[in-house]
């Protein structure tokens, strides 16, 4: 639904638990802005590589991430100012060809939030669009996620996309009214609940409190 609400977390718990049901797997981040560093020379995303790392199917860096920006914003705007031209066709082909290999699952994940801006005149859910990919939606559990959660589902069902589901991470241990707020999320999302992620600490793993069967359905 947004930036920050654990979009990685949830996407590598998601392959630790395709690993676990022995699974093959791989993992995409087609856009990633904020480059963290080398790894055998290479620029990447942290995030990317989480992804990268965490899938049983072997992909090069670029496979996994073809568009690295430098800067850490919205990817229309890092684009426009490092002269990197993003188009959802383009690459939606790219993932396409990496999931043209023998694998069980696939997750792919966005960049910002579900609109996020990629171009003058695309965003992030053209690219999903592109691919007509089943969404799983990650609702960060905080102060203002009904509102961010219900528009995006709603967004979703509008393009004819299917919500395949959802899932509560609970990133603020102290938010008032939280399974209030879940149960008001379960009453009008119309997508099952694939989990509900307690705030994790360091070497906890997302895996742990997600439901892996409930979006198989959806393949």
């Amino acid at each position: 639904t947004d930036t920050d609400v654990g979009k990685t977390v949830i996407a590598v718990g998601l392959l630790d638990a395709a690993r676990r049901a022995g699974l093959r797997s791989i993992g995409l981040k087609p856009v990633a802005a904020g480059r963290d560093g080398e790894r055998d020379g290479v620029p990447y995303n942290a995030d990317a590589l989480a992804l990268l790392d965490a899938a049983t199917v072997t992909l090069d860096y670029a496979a996994v991430n073809p568009i690295l920006l430098k800067r850490p914003m919205a990817p229309h705007l890092a684009a426009e100012i490092e002269g990197v031209r993003i188009d959802a066709s383009e690459l939606a082909q790219h993932c396409r060809t990496a999931i043209s290999r023998r694998v069980d699952i696939v997750v792919v994940e966005g960049a910002g939030g579900w609109l996020v801006p990629l171009n003058e005149r695309e965003s992030m859910a053209d690219l999903v669009m592109e691919l007509g990919m089943p969404v799983v939606l990650v609702v960060g559990m905080r102060l203002g996620c009904l509102n961010h959660a219900l528009l995006t589902a709603a967004d979703i069902r509008a393009r004819g996309l299917v919500l395949a589901g959802w899932v509560a991470n609970c990133i603020d241990p102290d938010m008032a009214g939280l399974q209030d707020n879940i149960d008001t999320l379960r009453a009008r999302l119309d997508a099952p609940l694939v989990g509900r992620v307690r705030h994790l600490g360091r070497g906890d793993d997302a895996a742990d409190d997600l439901d892996l069967a409930l979006l198989l359905r959806h393949e």
